[in-house]
């Protein structure tokens, strides 16, 4: 007897050893390239608080006032494609209910347009394609992949500096976790602006260079682990002017202790974060796991098969019934 060996078990055993070359390469090469920002991004989110105003009108501060700040993300896919990084242009409006509907976003109490480039994996500030300001840190309007429970340097574009944002545990976002970061910022000298001489106590001089200065009551930043994504984002902003070398605030521009996303932005966070990060599991941890056990059954299976084959009888060679030879033909 002899054994041969089946298509079907050399079928399994060429399967299952696919699957586990598979499965690690999905885990270690196709999830961490699928893990990237990007470039044809575009989204708004809108932040919703009460606080004090300048009013231009009155000139004077005004408490009370509701205030929205709109911030519009949209890719620049050429600009992108070229460098080979996530080129973002970003747009900031600050808005109260007396400007709110704007035909023109320059016409919001406050308007600031710039542009932000990153490595599509790290999410690291790139410092090129128009990129204004300078930008630096480690994150700025999102965190990068892979979350981690430390510290983090966030670029707050009012301040043209970073702030620490340190770990806070965990924290539910419309039912959905994610990592939690707070930071504040003591009151800083941003900048300087021609003003009035009586809008910082100095009645008798026309115009005056004052000081401009920013502080924020705190920030709080509740992030999706896996893909960075921002669920959650509270800032206090407080800005005023100062008259040249004073010590003292003469004047508040913008004042609120809370601006936060709206529910509406919350929930579209969530959804995208949901969503992404569902993928980069599926590609990271399901398919690998699933394609691992898969393929170690199939090749357990097939290598049996192989190993035990199928007894076949040998064919006789040519013979009588008693065994003796059949004479051969000779010329």
């Amino acid at each position: 007897m002899r054994r041969t060996t089946s298509p079907f078990s050399l079928v399994l055993l060429g399967l299952g050893t696919f699957l586990l070359v598979l499965a690690p390469l999905l885990a270690w090469y196709v999830q961490p390239r699928a893990a990237v920002n990007p470039i044809d991004i575009d989204t708004t989110a809108v932040y919703e608080g009460r606080g004090s105003v300048f009013d231009t009108d009155r000139i004077e501060t005004v408490p009370g006032r509701k205030i929205t700040v709109t911030q519009r993300v949209r890719g620049d896919v050429a600009d992108s494609e070229r460098s080979g990084n996530a080129v973002w242009d970003v747009t900031t409006t600050v808005d109260t209910d007396k400007s709110l509907p704007a035909a023109d976003p320059h016409d919001a109490l406050d308007f600031t347009p710039h542009r932000w480039v990153m490595d599509r994996r790290t999410t690291r500030p790139v410092h090129c394609c128009g990129e204004k300001p300078y930008i630096e840190g480690e994150a700025y309007l999102k965190f990068p992949f892979d979350v981690q429970k430390r510290s983090y340097q966030w670029w707050d574009n009012t301040l043209g500096d970073t702030v620490v944002l340190r770990y806070r545990g965990t924290a539910k976002v419309q039912g959905y976790t994610g990592y939690k970061f707070t930071g504040s910022v003591p009151a800083t000298r941003t900048g300087t602006r021609m003003v009035p001489g009586t809008l910082v106590d100095q009645p008798n001089r026309p115009q005056v260079l004052a000081e401009e200065w920013y502080a924020n009551h705190g920030f709080v930043l509740i992030v999706d682990q896996a893909t960075g994504r921002v669920l959650y984002a509270q800032t206090g902003p407080k800005r005023t002017l100062r008259a040249p070398g004073a010590k003292k605030d003469a004047a508040v521009l913008l004042d609120s202790e809370k601006v936060a996303f709206t529910t509406a932005t919350q929930k579209e966070a969530v959804r995208q974060a949901k969503r992404d990060s569902g993928q980069l599991r599926l590609v990271g941890t399901t398919l690998p796991i699933g394609a691992g056990i898969a393929g170690l059954v199939l090749a357990a299976v097939g290598g049996v098969l192989v190993a035990r084959g199928r007894k076949e009888p040998e064919q006789p060679t040519p013979s009588d019934v008693s065994g003796t030879p059949q004479p051969t033909l000779t010329m």
